[in-house]
């Protein structure tokens, strides 16, 4: 190690006494982190591209450093998903500081990677008072049945007005709409259903039926609206 002249020059003195760095907390316990695998707990958190037209959350499960479980969820460009791919099978296994310092194929994913190491090793993680955290797996249960991501998807024009694609309950196929034209509900269809009970060996037909619903005042409508047609 090199030295300037001017600081070899001078007289050593003692430090005085270490402290160490502040605790933070971690799975219910308070932890002075010293090494990257002192660092434990999951949480999630978004990035997003340099010309902001796509975005990532990422999920991930962190265990004495390493990363155990990863979540890539993507919306808003098609290279994304591919990229999203890629990064699953990259992330798990690396350290927090490995994963920060890899390429993982997309602006966005790189950037949520960098805001959940943020979180992660300042304690800010979403386990960070759950006596030892939360299970390799919790970052899947996250998308429900059928494991889909629980995506929002509307649109709207002045001269049109709204239309509802897609919500938390699943694909629109039909809003409700009163005698002034304004919503009232909706009826959808959860895909993550309808797909988990044709793998299951339900016919489509009956599988479609299964896991449609309304939500709202749909038997009072006047009229029902396809969103992407009419």
């Amino acid at each position: 190690m090199k030295y300037s002249r001017e600081v070899e020059e001078m007289c050593p003195l003692a430090k005085g006494v270490y402290h160490g760095p502040a605790p933070i907390p971690q799975e219910g316990k308070w932890t002075q982190a010293k090494e990257i695998k002192d660092i434990s707990g999951l949480t999630h958190g978004i990035g997003w591209c340099a010309p902001q037209q796509g975005t990532c959350k990422l999920t991930l499960n962190v265990k004495e450093g390493i990363i155990q479980e990863a979540l890539v969820e993507t919306v808003g460009c098609s290279g994304m998903t591919h990229s999203a791919a890629m990064a699953a099978e990259i992330l798990i296994g690396k350290t927090l500081l490995e994963a920060l310092n890899t390429d993982l194929v997309c602006d966005a994913i790189n950037t949520a990677m960098r805001e959940l190491f943020l979180q992660i090793v300042y304690g800010r993680t979403q386990t960070a008072f759950s006596e030892d955290g939360l299970p390799i797996g919790a970052g899947l249960e996250d998308l429900g049945k059928g494991l889909r991501s629980q995506v929002g998807t509307t649109y709207a024009t002045l001269e049109k007005g709204p239309r509802y694609l897609e919500l938390a309950e699943g694909y629109i196929t039909d809003i409700a709409v009163d005698d002034e034209n304004q919503i009232i509900g909706y009826k959808f269809v959860h895909l993550g259903k309808m797909m988990e009970n044709i793998r299951n060996g339900m016919d489509a037909n009956e599988a479609l039926k299964k896991a449609s619903g309304q939500y709202g005042r749909v038997d009072d409508a006047a009229k029902l609206i396809d969103p992407r047609k009419a």
